[in-house]
């Protein structure tokens, strides 16, 4: 009897053991994308989702507001972010860079542009610099147009009312989201009224909307090069350790400016597509970037490289 219950015990340890261990592979190759509703971040997240996923991973995506996300990879709960852009982020993600929970890993795309902007024909009415805004604020109607709730850009904006800096202590900042904000610019640039509203570049405004970008930001708005940015990717702490693979990934997963730009464009021109689909549909006619994205990268078992795995892949899509 109690050689039976020896060995029902040894029995539910085995198969205890078996399921802990199954779990922690199954999850060990889960890699979790927290992602923002930004037309080019979503683009650059589906196209890790589905180069990831096709070598074998489980990969996810949250979409979320930037203040949660850094919250989130601050706890662990998710991966990868791949939309940080700085230094208008800087206010937000620094703290936790700082505390070392988050990791600036690489520079995904230099080059970048997140500053205020106005339609060419105000700029070219006067309204050229941080510096003018106040000087308009009647044709202004007193506000500046930015995107979602939390968003950095926004932030920054709000502080500059705050702080009446540029005199702008009488504007009000209309917070909405991407769409929102580029249909009412685009309905008051057709109408020719003034308008400044948050801007950047890589993105389809650029190509729909004759704009400038207004000069005169300095390190306590846009950055002091005129709204020059760098988006980076952010992973926490030690995620690159316990997935070097992905790591390696990630390191050469970088995106020309013309790139983003052209896969927006294709959004914005046929509004059928997908995110996931229009970047891969862009893939598919440069695999010259795909090659580079997939140098010393394996699939998750390690069995095998992951460029013929990928390209089979994306044949099949």
């Amino acid at each position: 009897m109690q050689s039976q219950r020896k060995c029902s015990i040894t029995l539910i340890l085995l198969v205890t053991a078996f399921f802990l261990f199954t779990t922690t592979a199954y999850s060990a190759k889960e890699v979790r994308f927290a992602n923002v509703s930004w037309t080019g971040v979503t683009v650059k997240t589906e196209l890790g989702k589905h180069v990831l996923g096709s070598l074998g991973y489980k990969a996810t995506s949250k979409t979320l507001a930037v203040s949660i996300i850094y919250q989130a990879l601050d706890m662990g709960d998710v991966d990868i972010f791949l939309g940080n852009w700085m230094p208008s982020m800087a206010s937000i993600a620094d703290q936790f860079f700082e505390k070392d929970t988050v990791v600036k890993y690489v520079a995904n795309m230099p080059g970048a542009k997140y500053t205020l902007a106005a339609p060419s024909y105000v700029v070219d009415g006067g309204l050229k610099d941080l510096s003018d805004i106040a000087k308009y604020a009647d044709k202004l109607d007193h506000k500046i147009y930015g995107i979602e709730p939390g968003n950095d850009g926004n932030l920054i904006v709000q502080s500059m009312i705050d702080k009446n800096m540029f005199g702008l202590g009488d504007f009000e900042l209309i917070a909405t989201g991407e769409p929102f904000m580029l249909a009412e610019v685009k309905t008051l640039s057709k109408e020719e009224k003034w308008v400044v509203f948050l801007g950047w570049s890589p993105h389809y405004m650029n190509e729909i909307i004759d704009m400038k970008y207004l000069t005169g930001s300095t390190a306590e708005t846009f950055g002091e090069n005129d709204g020059t940015a760098t988006v980076y990717t952010n992973i926490r702490k030690d995620f690159d350790k316990e997935m070097p693979n992905v790591g390696h990934f990630l390191k050469n997963f970088i995106f020309p400016i013309s790139m983003i730009n052209e896969i927006s464009l294709m959004l914005q021109e046929n509004k059928d597509l997908t995110h996931g689909e229009a970047g891969m549909a862009y893939l598919k006619k440069h695999p010259e970037i795909y090659k580079g994205w997939l140098e010393g990268v394996t699939t998750a078992d390690g069995s095998k490289p992951a460029l013929p795995v990928f390209e089979a892949y994306l044949q099949k899509d």
